[in-house]
């Protein structure tokens, strides 16, 4: 399969431990289809996996990769993003490998798919969605889009949970009046999202509420009849079971089952419940068509995107700013908006300080708690006006980074070399 005659092709790529996902769309405001594994199958899982052929050293990827393991043919790489993740050295053919070049090496092989040849230069704007972001995993996948011909503006990532909003809200209105919630399966797992929308506020909050659920493991059903029965009894008994603990006391429009084990028969009470006035919907695409729409987003809002926020777990709770001068008059200049990735939140400039080595930022909660000023105080900072350097970032979620060095004052003064640092809780 070969999308080549668009110049122009926005890109959501689910990227995951065991399988990928690549959506796709031609436009700003097109729809997003996801590719296929062959053109008679929706089939859109890609395994995360390489191998190195024996024979000849050739690299295989995705469904390649697991032929030539399942045939012996081949020396097999699975966990591509947890051992990238780890960064350690990792040996093939007696050779130290780094595993984020063979990450690398899948993520251009696989994104080749979407051509007729090995040439990514008409990707316009990709996101890259994973289960959770942090700083590690920022910078694997930072690693791995450096040499992608795309402006470094069209370059974002974002987690599942936004994922999942970007996709909803690009949904009619009817399915998300009330609350979505989301469940998906791995590793005898089941975790669900809930996702809710505070309405009295301007613009309108947006969050997500995360559980995780032990679970069988799932497979196929077993072809005794008797053990079968009890497989679908036990199986379908204990989601109903989280599904009532995740859905009871909320007003719910729609339901996403994400995974192929939610396409099978033991659904039955819990499916029913499911139902019970909602809309219900099973694939297994959802998060990289999500990432398409929230690039879509980025590139070009939409009204629901203008009115509405995503406060998620990764994202800046509050708007930090400072008030200063400008041709005599004090403003107020943003310096961080809130909503934004904590991770990629992350402030240089220059400033001049009169009178003093103290700086005063102010930080506005968004859940509409009142502003308050955190102020850093610089001791022994020099006397009269000084240049200074300023940066912030945050270090976690929850606390912000500033660290302020003296430049000194041209001419008049050298610089200190003197740096300040603290940290503020937001």
């Amino acid at each position: 399969m070969g999308l080549l005659n668009s110049d122009k092709v926005i890109v959501g790529y689910d990227l995951r431990n065991d399988y990928t996902q690549i959506s796709f769309s031609f436009s700003e405001k097109g729809d997003v289809s996801t590719l296929p594994q062959s053109s008679d199958a929706e089939h859109f899982n890609i395994p995360t996996m390489l191998a190195k052929r024996h024979d000849n050293g050739q690299w295989l990827y995705g469904v390649d990769a697991k032929r030539c393991g399942n045939e012996g043919t081949g020396l097999v790489i699975t966990d591509l993003l947890e051992l990238a993740w780890k960064g350690d050295n990792i040996v093939v053919d007696e050779e130290s490998v780094d595993p984020v070049g063979l990450l690398a090496l899948f993520f251009k092989r696989s994104l080749s798919r979407l051509f007729q040849t090995a040439s990514v230069k008409k990707i316009s704007a990709l996101m890259i969605t994973c289960e959770q972001m942090d700083y590690r995993t920022l910078e694997v996948l930072r690693s791995l889009v450096k040499d992608l011909p795309v402006k470094a503006d069209r370059v974002s990532f974002q987690s599942h949970a936004e994922s999942f909003y970007s996709y909803v809200i690009h949904q009619p209105k009817e399915l998300w009046a009330f609350q979505s919630v989301l469940f998906t399966y791995q590793d005898r797992t089941i975790k669900t999202y809930r996702l809710e929308s505070n309405r009295r506020t301007s613009p309108i909050v947006s969050y997500i509420e995360e559980k995780r659920f032990d679970f069988y493991r799932m497979g196929p059903l077993s072809e005794e009849p008797g053990l079968r029965a009890k497989e679908i009894k036990d199986y379908d008994a204990a989601f109903l079971h989280i599904a009532e603990s995740v859905m009871a006391n909320h007003l719910i429009s729609s339901v996403y089952l994400i995974g192929d084990v939610f396409d099978q028969e033991w659904m039955k009470e819990s499916l029913t419940y499911l139902c019970r006035g909602r809309r219900v919907f099973q694939g297994n695409n959802l998060f990289s068509k999500g990432a398409c729409c929230g690039m879509q987003e980025r590139i070009s809002p939409s009204e629901v995107g203008k009115t509405h926020v995503f406060l998620g777990s990764d994202k800046l709770k509050a708007n930090v700013g400072m008030k200063l001068y400008e041709r005599g008059e004090e403003k107020y200049f943003a310096l961080m908006d809130a909503g934004v990735n904590w991770y990629e939140a992350e402030v240089d400039m220059n400033l001049y300080l009169r009178d003093g080595g103290m700086i005063s930022l102010i930080i506005t909660p968004l859940n509409g708690q009142d502003s308050k000023v955190a102020q850093i105080t610089m001791e022994n900072f020099p006397e009269g006006t000084s240049l200074v350097h300023l940066r912030m970032y945050m270090d976690t979620e929850t606390k912000l980074a500033v660290i302020v060095e003296d430049l000194g004052l041209g001419e008049f003064r050298e610089p200190s070399g003197q740096i300040w640092q603290e940290y503020i809780n937001i």
